[in-house]
């Protein structure tokens, strides 16, 4: 079931969103050689209770998991794409690692998901390539939501520019609907073809979330149960932001 969201849950949206977005950007901060995937962790936690809300994450149970997700943060590095545990084995990040960091949000019980991947200290050139297309493909993807128009129309979006930049989606894994719960209808994904899918009404709120990589489109689950990785051990990144749906232009809530 997809949920219309009233102009006033939008509002409590973006009050939620720019903490998601302050605290997002305080964890990239740390991220340096040396830190762990556990002072991440720690970081996204005090923040959260500083602000008085709670991770949507933690102990989130998503559709065909065998178990809740043990952490406030998902921290996922170089050939992992979403998801990355970062308490149960925390590793160490090195100087030119890529890592992505993956929150989500609960204020007054509305929540909010956004995504951003940084480097450790100087990274290699084609992985900050690769990262600046890939915001550049949220951005189109973005732009192409309007009431009126359809999901399709966001994945076409992010799937043309994609091609025209020879960087791969990673098969599998796309945006939702999200405000009430963690993950609602509809599924957002990263390709499509234009005026197909479910129609983007106003009110809707939804994430969108392309992830790529320059190697194969495969992907692998690890033994964890959520961290998945490119299957030939390429660099994946990831960006994602919650948006609310209008006649015009969409709200970015996760500014």
């Amino acid at each position: 079931m997809i949920y219309i969201k009233k102009p006033e849950e939008i509002e409590t949206l973006q009050e939620g969103g720019r903490r998601h977005a302050y605290i997002l950007s305080e964890v990239a901060k740390i991220v340096k050689p040396g830190v762990s995937t556990q002072d991440l962790e720690d970081l996204a936690r005090t923040l959260i209770a500083e602000g008085g809300d709670t991770a949507s994450f933690l102990n989130y149970t998503p559709q065909g998991a065998d178990r809740p997700y043990p952490a406030a943060l998902c921290v996922s590095i170089n050939d992992e794409i979403v998801h990355g545990i970062p308490n149960e084995d925390p590793r160490v990040l090195d100087e030119g690692d890529i890592v992505s960091l993956d929150l989500g949000l609960t204020h007054e019980g509305l929540i909010t998901d956004s995504a951003i991947t940084v480097g450790v200290g100087k990274i290699d050139p084609e992985d900050k390539k690769l990262m600046e297309y890939c915001k550049e493909a949220l951005h189109l993807g973005i732009k192409a939501a309007r009431g009126g128009g359809h999901v399709g129309d966001i994945g076409y979006a992010i799937e043309t520019f994609a091609r025209a930049h020879k960087i791969n989606l990673c098969e599998g894994l796309s945006g939702h609907g999200v405000g009430y719960k963690v993950h609602e209808d509809p599924f957002v994904e990263n390709v499509g073809d234009k005026g197909k899918g479910d129609l983007l009404k106003p009110g809707m709120v939804i994430a969108i979330e392309p992830m790529m990589t320059f190697g194969t489109t495969k992907t692998i689950l690890l033994d964890d149960g959520y961290t998945y990785i490119t299957k030939d051990g390429s660099t994946a990144v990831h960006f994602e932001h919650t948006i609310a749906i209008t006649d015009g232009e969409a709200i970015i809530l996760t500014k």
